[in-house]
């Protein structure tokens, strides 16, 4: 069944007479928590529609605002980011983002979506224009989830973690299940997945835009096998591997595994070469030693920008080199 766009009226354009000052904020009227919402789908979704009345736009400093409790997306998109982030700059934010005030922090709040947006403002060097609602944490997971997953082309890995994320906090199955707006049988399968997937290999793969639900329960298949799920966690350290796009990456390992572990072995083995990366991916780092030299090779999103700043700072990194000799 088609799911209503819960939050168009949080979403729509409002007028510029609608903005308020952060200073402003304390004249507001404040929104009660909601009452306790009811375990069926049906009714966490009439409480999440709540959300949209008597909405007021204000401008918040992003410095006092916090990510939220609970991430639903592994890697930013960053073709779509900087179309984001170039929109912005030039006609400004057109929709708020929803924020609550901050559950443990005095005179902070916290997002419950629209983290690009905020990320976008941080690098702007602007004012963040958001809605504040009082929410509970479970309103809170509902209105995030449904929101992103209407909004933000999340992946069905990204919705696994985050479901995955949500059931290891304590929330119940049908919060799950509504904030992703899935029915049972899905979310039995979803959460069959991050069970037998080490945590360390789905963050290695990434977002994997491309791949869907039936290849990652067949790769999971896979990695139930004991020495399958070793041979994913060598492989995912190779070469070849990191070199690779989210997709491919997946692909890589599927068809590494599906073949033997004569296939990951020699992935493994290529002797002179070492590969790093850092934990949210944008950049992959391949060393190549070879006979009378050694060449760096960096691929992914920020790799420009980072091999500029190697290249700007030789001087600095070849004194540290001599110094630690």
């Amino acid at each position: 069944m088609a799911r209503k766009n819960i939050f168009n009226r949080i979403l729509a354009e409002h007028d510029e007479s609608d903005v308020v000052t952060e200073d402003r904020l304390a004249a507001m009227p404040k929104f009660g928590a909601a009452k306790s919402i009811s375990s069926s789908i049906n009714e966490l979704t009439k409480q999440a529609a709540l959300l949209t009345d008597g909405e007021a736009i204000i401008e918040l400093d992003p410095a006092v605002v916090d990510v939220s409790f609970v991430s639903d997306r592994m890697t930013v998109d960053d073709e779509q980011y900087s179309e984001l982030v170039e929109a912005i700059r030039i006609r400004g934010q057109d929709s708020p983002i929803l924020v609550r005030p901050h559950p443990t922090a005095e005179d902070r709040y916290m997002v419950v979506f629209g983290h690009r947006r905020l990320r976008a403002a941080i690098e702007l060097g602007r004012k963040v224009r958001a809605v504040v609602k009082t929410l509970q944490d479970l309103e809170h997971v509902v209105a995030q989830g449904q929101e992103n997953s209407a909004r933000a082309n999340l992946s069905f890995i990204e919705k696994v973690v985050f479901a995955h994320q949500l059931a290891e906090r304590g929330f119940e199955r049908e919060t799950i299940q509504s904030a992703l707006s899935i029915d049972y049988q899905t979310f039995s399968k979803m959460m069959t997945i991050p069970k037998s997937i080490p945590p360390g290999v789905i963050e290695s793969i990434g977002a994997a835009k491309g791949i869907g639900r039936d290849r990652w329960l067949e790769l999971r298949k896979l990695i139930d096998n004991p020495r399958n799920a070793a041979a994913a966690e060598e492989f995912i350290s190779t070469e070849s591997f990191l070199s690779a796009d989210s997709d491919e990456r997946f692909n890589s390992l599927f068809n590494a595994l599906h073949k033997g572990k004569e296939v990951v072995r020699k992935a493994i083995s290529k002797p002179g070469t070492t590969s790093w990366a850092p934990s949210d991916k944008s950049v992959s780092v391949t060393a190549k030693r070879g006979p009378k030299d050694y060449t760096l090779k960096i691929s992914k999103a920020e790799a420009t920008p980072f091999g500029e700043w190697i290249a700007g700072n030789l001087d600095s990194l070849f004194q540290t080199y001599r110094q630690s000799k």
